[in-house]
């Protein structure tokens, strides 16, 4: 498989086996194997196949490399003449997969 292109926590990935990938945080240990089966697109060899919505029997194999947080962000709300001020801090949690094989199913 040359490609593929699957869906996760709302956001589509175009990836290839041996890829590292950073996804919204993922409910598998660290080490473990995971499979994706919404996958939109598969190319192999130049031939690229299209699911209506998803490629049937298709799926990505990732292995969980770790979790991690992200760097903060503020968040600041702010209104004018009022006295309104917030300021509020966010750090997204990711899951840093490796992307081991492209199956292409049926």
């Amino acid at each position: 498989m040359d490609y593929a292109i699957f869906k996760t926590g709302g956001k589509q990935y175009r990836v290839k086996p041996g890829d590292v990938l950073d996804v919204e945080l993922l409910p598998v240990e660290v080490g473990d194997s995971t499979a994706f089966d919404e996958v939109l697109a598969v190319s192999d060899g130049g031939e690229v196949s299209f699911g209506t919505p998803h490629v049937a029997g298709a799926k990505v194999v990732a292995q969980v490399q770790s979790h991690y947080k992200d760097k903060k962000l503020m968040v600041f709300k702010y209104k004018a003449k009022t006295r309104y001020r917030v300021k509020k801090g966010h750090r997204q949690n990711y899951t840093r997969l490796v992307i081991q094989d492209i199956q292409a199913g049926g």
